[in-house]
């Protein structure tokens, strides 16, 4: 069995985004709510998304804009607390992203025993952080060191706000990642945050990796989720189950069983196992 397959089983995961508020220390954070600000916050998103029967939640600090490569080492301990904090509410697999640094996010599942990552661990980009050159072998080196060895890794290969500086067509660049990296799954994206992949970049990828899981990572909505799982093992989604559409709004409850009811449709039209 897969590690992707022991932490999400054998059909196609939604993973729906836990967007913690802005960390202490960057320039959106709430002073006036602070930390237990933030906890109010990503425990109501949690409990609505169970509700809705999502089959794992990922906890991202997508609210600390500016972004950058290398995060404060109070961006992680914070999202830790937050994430042992809710530990006993979390009955669905859950795994952890602090953007945009691999070693932190590795950290971070190491002390928070989270079941998967998400990251950019490889490549090389031109991006509006600067250049973006990270290092899959010493995240997962580090992660190895740290106890979080078989946290199941999930490699988004198009980044967002960025371009590829390697010449190689998508497909090429997945696929030898898989090979050199060893990712438990690959991701595609949009250009940035709530932007969809192209239908033919997930087609393509998925051409090229027919043993390794590949999964939508941005921009899945309501109306393209059956047409994405078609084609995909899976989907991360945020934007779409909030209030709005918004990125930066709560979860609305609402939306997010109407987005698992149409899950849970697709699935049964294609026989994939609820």
């Amino acid at each position: 069995m897969s590690r992707f397959t022991s932490v999400f089983g054998p059909g196609k995961p939604v993973i729906a985004m836990v967007h913690l508020g802005a960390m202490p220390g960057t320039p959106l954070h709430n002073a006036d709510r602070g930390v237990e600000g933030i906890l109010a916050g990503a425990a109501a998103d949690l409990a609505a998304l169970q509700a809705a029967g999502v089959d794992a939640v990922m906890f991202g600090n997508e609210n600390d804009r500016p972004y950058e490569l290398k995060v404060d080492t109070a961006t992680t301990a914070t999202m830790a607390y937050v994430i042992g904090r809710l530990a006993d509410r979390i009955t669905v697999p859950f795994g952890v992203n602090v953007l945009w640094d691999p070693m932190a996010t590795m950290a971070l599942a190491a002390a928070t025993k989270a079941a998967f990552v998400r990251e950019i661990f490889t490549g090389t980009y031109a991006s509006d952080m600067g250049l973006w050159a990270p290092d899959a072998g010493a995240a997962r080196r580090y992660g190895a060191r740290l106890g979080a060895g078989e946290v199941a890794t999930l490699y988004n290969v198009s980044a967002e706000f960025a371009g590829s500086l390697d010449p190689r067509p998508l497909p090429d660049r997945a696929r030898s990642a898989v090979f050199s990296s060893i990712p438990d799954a690959v991701l595609v994206s949009g250009a940035i945050t709530g932007e969809a992949a192209r239908m033919e970049d997930l087609e393509a990828v998925k051409r090229v990796l027919p043993k390794t899981p590949v999964l939508a990572n941005t921009g899945v909505k309501h109306d393209t989720v059956a047409e994405v799982l078609r084609i995909a093992d899976g989907c991360i989604v945020g934007s779409a189950l909030k209030r709005g559409g918004d990125t930066w709004a709560a979860v609305d409850p609402d939306r997010a069983q109407d987005f698992m009811d149409r899950v849970r449709a697709a699935r049964k039209a294609t026989g994939v196992p609820q």
